[in-house]
């Protein structure tokens, strides 16, 4: 399994022990944060492969701290909180989370997520150095994004979502196979991650062009408009 840099963002001493035990068992580098600013500057320091993050901080919430990280790092961030609703999970999501662990969590289930995370490919596979589609423009190896030569700044999901469309423009994709190709075959969680991240990838193309780029076939999945 690849080693990964891993910041664990948790003011619970209980909880971090926890988790830095998973972590330590399957060799991943680890450095801890009880709040924000300790988060901030660690990532600014050495910016991190993983952050473990806990939703409820002595200095804010962890919900700013998953969109300020989503700015500016393609870190792979599992949310981790006592918070068991829905919305925040939504909300998570949408802010660009991969995952979403809840107290109390089984130390072999965080584990096998954070194994299913490593094993997800952090590049893609392709080795063509641009896809033109009329206009909208992916250089896979580069993971620029252009519509009509205005680029696109996506998440590291968003952009694998659109890739796996695009080099696949007569097909559609279901959620499993998306699932499978952008977060792995070891996927824990439910399909509704995709719908929450194609909305996303929707919202941020229809900021640059008025042209539909991604249909959904109902009942199936998604697919490119060519």
């Amino acid at each position: 399994m690849q080693e990964l840099d891993v910041l664990v963002v948790e003011d619970s001493v209980e909880f971090t022990q926890v988790v830095v035990s998973v972590l330590r068992q399957s060799n991943h580098r680890v450095r801890t944060a009880s709040t924000i600013a300790e988060a901030e500057q660690s990532m600014a320091s050495v910016p991190p492969d993983l952050v473990i993050l806990d939703l409820t901080l002595p200095d804010g919430d962890g919900l700013d701290l998953c969109r300020s990280i989503r700015e500016t790092s393609n870190a792979y961030i599992i949310m981790l909180t006592g918070r068991d609703d829905e919305v925040d999970k939504v909300v998570g999501f949408r802010l660009g989370a991969d995952d979403y662990v809840t107290k109390p969590f089984s130390p072999r289930e965080l584990g096998a997520r954070i194994e299913a995370m490593a094993r997800r490919p952090r590049e893609p596979k392709v080795d063509v150095p641009e896809r033109d589609l009329d206009g909208l423009v992916i250089r896979p190896l580069a993971r620029e994004v252009e519509i009509g030569g205005t680029p696109l700044e996506l998440t590291r999901i968003e952009f694998d979502l659109l890739d796996q469309l695009t080099a696949n423009p007569r097909q559609v994709l279901t959620r499993a196979q998306l699932l499978e190709a952008v977060w792995g075959e070891n996927w824990y969680g439910d399909d509704h991650v995709v719908d929450v991240h194609i909305a996303n990838l929707r919202k941020k193309l229809a900021g640059v062009t008025d042209r539909k780029i991604v249909r959904t076939v109902r009942g199936v999945g998604y697919g490119i408009v060519v």
